[in-house]
Order: structure tokens, then C-alpha cells, then sequence
């Protein structure tokens, strides 16, 4: 870290500052396919640490419980409005902290404890948050959950609906954490419709990829639509909830006073011009690189042997089930690491293994192709993490140095957006 970037606080916490420099260089350097990282703009990184952070805003714009919100209102009805415009919804909310509370806030909106809800269980793809055992809201809710079928790795729509018929839901949860093909939201609003459940879009992973038309919206379809900021939009790390307008005040209402105290302003600018960026031309010929680049490492990678789920990908992610390398996922997922590939370690559908030490790697493109790499580089990430596994097998530490050596020497020619170094 030089002293020109940080110099306040270089000079009050070097020790910290220490650790952000550390950082910097890391994400440099590597070689990032966790699909739910990317780099922010430095416009991003600049509005995320404005004096924004000093303001105190429970409420709404116009509707607030503190003196001095002139600008405040200003930032967050300009976020409210740019979401509206880019995912074309009737309401944003734009103030949840993250997406686990932003989905409770569903849950708050639509449910009383004790109902039941249904999403995708999560080792078939889901999220915690879709009602999992493990989780608040399948402790406070009864949860049902349907999965992927054991051939194909793809949702079997007929199942799906005869699950929502027999248990008739309060909310039903599309889309997860570790889905690779595309999400039919007309096929999940038909069969919600008919089972006369809330249906909501958790579209935390892909939301950049609708903005940018490389995936369909499920605008239109659903009643909410939920999503972080972060991943694939390349916004800050905050969170966001979307309706039709019949369903605006309860939102609201779940969101603040219901779960939620002051919103993060600092986070709200930076939200806001993501959402700007996202608007651009630019940003929709870098969705649909995301996309094209995950097409082409997953067929790489099928051409080295490996085993993906569903057999490849249609979004940004891709989920390896490695049993055929008798390679443990969290032995890969170390060993990558120490090769400059970050990945992470993850359960596959009917893992037979643990969660905390299963079968697969999950995997996605965001990241590299904000670097600017194309389709072109994929066969060469394919064969470092093909020759990282092999190196993991046989615990040969030389393998996975030169690989790294390797890594770092392409990310040199690709600088990372928003990061400090030459």
C-alpha cells in the first residue's frame, strides 16, 4: 500500500493497514473463480467510503425520523429509482444490509411462524435462507424442499409442482447458490399460481447477468424479486428487494421499522452507482462475456476429464464434482489456493460426503472477465486447475509453485478494476 493511498490510515493503524495492503496484492495476483466475488469500480470503492457514513436515516426518503437528510434522501431515492429502470420493477427497496435479511424480510412481509415455505434444498443448490434446518427461517417456518433430478442435475419442474400442490406453501424460493442453468421463472409463477403461494426470485448470483440481458428476468413472473448487490452487479456488499407495488408497504414496513434500524448511506451511494454503471452499453457486452467465458472453461474442463453438475453451465457458474479424481473438494479447494486459484469447496447433488468436506468445487467466471479475460484464456485456467488437481493427488507442492508463478504472470497483464497497483 503506498502512503498516498491510505495515508490517514497508514499513519493512525499501520498494523491494519498492513493487512489491506496484504489484501490488495492478493487479489492482484490470483486467479479469483469463487462466482460470488468480483471487483468493484474504484467509483464503487469511492462512494462506499464518502462521509455519507456519518448520517444516521431511519426511514424513508421524506418520511424520516432524523433532521438533516436533505442529500441522504437524495442518494437513496437516486438508488430506488436507477433499480426500477434497470430490473423494471414497480418498487425498490434498496436499504436491506445484505441478502439473508433482506430475505427475512419476506418472511416478515408475507408469513407468520409456523408456515410453511419452500425452496431448493441446499445441497442441491439452494440457500440457507430458502427455509434449510440449519437456518433461522427453517427453525421459525416449516420448510419443504425440492431438488434436482439424480441424472441430469436439472430441476424437474413436475416434481417441483407436485410438492407446491401437496404442501400448499406461504412463499415459494427460486434460484440458490450453486445453480448452473437457467431459472424458468414463467414455469415457477405457473406452478405458484396455481398453489396460491408468495413466489420469490432470489436472484442474488445472476442479478448482474439480468441486468445486462444475459439471463431472463423474472420480472413480470414473481411477486418479489430479492438479490444482493455485490457478485455479478459489481456493487458494494449490500442488498436489495423488488415488488410489484401491491406489495410495497409490506416490504417497507418488513424492512424498517421490522428488521432494520439506520441503512447503511455509505453503502447506498455505492449501490446506486453500480446501478448507474450497470445502465451501460459496457455492462451488457460484460454479462454476456460472463456467460460466454463460463461456457467455454466448462467445456475446457469437460475436455480434461472432469465431471461438471448438469454438464455444464448457462450463467457464470460452474459446479465440478470431483469424485471421479478421488480428490476431495476441500483438498482441491486448498490446493488451488496455494496454485493462486481461489475457488470453494462445495457439496454436489446426493453428495455422499459432508458438508464441510464434500465432493465438489464451485467455480464462475465474474470475476476474470472484469480483469478482461476472454474466451481465449479459458482453456489455459482449465488446464492450470486440471494440473492443480493432479498436483493435489499427488501432494506435489512443486506443481501447484509453478502454476502459481504462472497465474501471477497473466494477471500482471490484467490489472483488476479498482485496485492500486501498477
Amino acid at each position: 500500500m503506498s502512503a498516498s493511498r491510505h495515508p490517514a490510515l497508514l499513519s493512525t493503524d499501520p498494523e491494519l493497514a498492513s493487512f489491506v495492503a496484504a489484501e490488495e496484492v492478493l487479489q492482484a495476483q490470483t486467479l479469483r473463480l469463487i462466482p460470488s466475488e468480483n471487483y468493484v469500480s474504484a467509483a464503487v470503492l469511492e462512494a462506499s467510503g464518502t462521509v455519507l457514513q456519518n448520517k444516521y436515516s431511519e426511514g424513508y426518503p421524506g418520511r424520516r425520523y432524523y433532521e438533516g437528510q436533505q442529500n441522504i434522501d437524495r442518494v437513496e431515492a437516486l438508488a430506488i429509482e436507477r433499480a426500477k429502470g434497470l430490473f423494471g420493477v414497480d418498487h425498490a427497496n434498496v436499504q436491506p444490509y445484505s441478502g439473508s435479511p433482506a430475505n427475512l424480510a419476506v418472511y416478515l412481509a408475507f408469513a407468520k411462524p409456523g408456515d410453511t415455505v419452500m425452496g431448493m434444498a441446499l445441497p442441491m443448490g439452494g440457500h440457507l435462507t430458502h427455509g434449510w434446518g440449519v437456518s433461522a427461517t427453517g427453525s421459525w417456518f416449516r420448510g419443504v424442499q425440492y431438488g434436482v433430478q439424480a441424472d441430469t442435475g436439472l430441476i424437474d419442474y413436475d416434481a417441483v409442482r407436485e410438492l407446491a400442490l401437496a404442501e400448499r406453501p406461504k412463499l415459494i424460493f427460486c434460484g440458490g447458490t450453486a445453480l448452473p442453468r437457467t431459472i424458468d421463472f414463467a414455469a415457477f409463477a405457473s406452478i405458484a399460481e396455481e398453489a396460491g403461494s408468495i413466489l420469490v426470485a432470489d436472484v442474488a448470483h445472476i442479478a448482474g447477468l439480468i441486468a445486462g440481458g444475459a439471463h431472463p428476468s423474472p420480472a413480470g413472473h414473481v411477486d418479489v424479486i430479492s438479490t444482493t448487490t455485490h457478485k455479478t452487479l459489481r456493487g458494494p456488499r449490500g442488498a436489495m428487494l423488488m415488488c410489484r407495488e401491491e406489495h410495497a408497504k409490506a416490504i417497507d414496513k418488513a424492512v424498517f421499522p421490522g428488521l432494520q434500524g439506520g441503512p447503511h448511506n455509505q453503502t447506498t451511494a455505492g449501490i446506486a452507482v453500480a446501478l448507474h454503471e450497470a445502465a451501460q452499453p459496457s455492462f451488457t457486452a460484460y454479462a454476456h462475456a460472463v456467460v460466454a467465458n463460463a461456457k467455454a472453461l466448462a467445456a475446457a474442463l469437460l475436455e480434461r476429464g472432469f465431471d461438471l453438475v448438469s454438464g455444464g453451465t448457462d450463467n457464470h457458474l460452474i459446479l465440478i464434482d470431483l469424485t471421479g479424481k478421488d480428490v476431495p473438494g476441500k483438498v482441491a479447494a486448498k490446493a488451488l489456493d496455494r496454485a493462486g486459484i481461489v475457488v470453494n469447496y462445495n457439496t454436489v447433488p446426493f453428495d455422499p460426503r459432508k458438508p464441510f468436506d464434500p465432493s465438489g468445487v464451485r467455480i464462475g467466471t465474474p470475476s476474470l472477465t472484469s480483469r478482461g479475460l476472454g474466451v481465449a484464456h479459458m482453456p489455459q485456467v482449465a488446464d492450470w486447475i486440471a494440473r492443480s488437481v493432479d498436483a493435489a493427488a499427488k501432494g506435489d507442492e512443486p506443481a501447484l509453485a509453478a502454476v502459481r508463478a504462472e497465474v501471477a504472470d497473466l494477471m500482471a497483464a490484467f490489472p483488476a478494476p479498482g485496485l492500486p497497483l501498477s
